[in-house]
């Protein structure tokens, strides 16, 4: 996981998302989008299916933007990022934040597991596969008993990943809410 976040600061590509819900029998749900990452603190995830969401972080800020409803709230990056899996991506002090464990090799993967540091994280631990040095696959289990897969394809590895997009402007008639 060194190794292929040194390779680069940025990456871009295409991921899907699937939410298995704690009890069986709850739906499990899937979505879609692209998201671009520039290290330290820059990322974009924008979900376009099911329903269109969009976070974006400049390093200081969090814009989280729902086009459903019209809202963005807008909140200072601080701790925020520390505690979330986007911090293995796009920060850069992974060694303090999380405790790294390599795991065994499967389907064609090579596994690493990250426990975050900070008890108060709202995930347990996130698992990264790894295919020919870069990344395949997220699992993330969280402390309400979920679990999330998150896959990504069509990964490209760059240092030039264009600036506009860890850039976001409200939509004029939206409502803004800043926490």
């Amino acid at each position: 996981m060194k190794k292929f976040l040194a390779a680069s600061n940025g990456m871009q590509g295409q991921f899907t998302q699937i939410v298995q819900p704690k009890k069986s029998g709850e739906k499990t749900t899937q979505s879609s989008g692209s998201f671009a990452i520039q290290r330290p603190g820059k990322f974009r995830w924008a979900y376009a299916a099911p329903y269109e969401q969009l976070i974006v972080s400049d390093g200081k800020q969090v814009w989280l933007y729902d086009a459903d409803l019209r809202q963005v709230t807008i909140k200072q990056v601080g701790n925020a990022l520390d505690a979330s899996p986007a911090a293995l991506l796009a920060g850069d002090q992974i060694d303090k934040l999380y405790e790294l464990k390599n795991l065994t090799d499967k389907n064609g993967l090579g596994w690493l597991q990250a426990t975050p540091r900070n008890a108060e994280s709202t995930f347990r631990r996130v698992e990264i596969g790894l295919r020919n040095g870069e990344l395949a696959e997220m699992v993330l289990y969280d402390q309400f008993g979920q679990t999330t897969r998150v896959l990504v394809n069509q990964l490209v590895v760059s240092n030039r990943i264009d600036a506009a997009q860890f850039r976001f402007t409200p939509p004029k008639d939206v409502d803004v809410v800043r926490e």
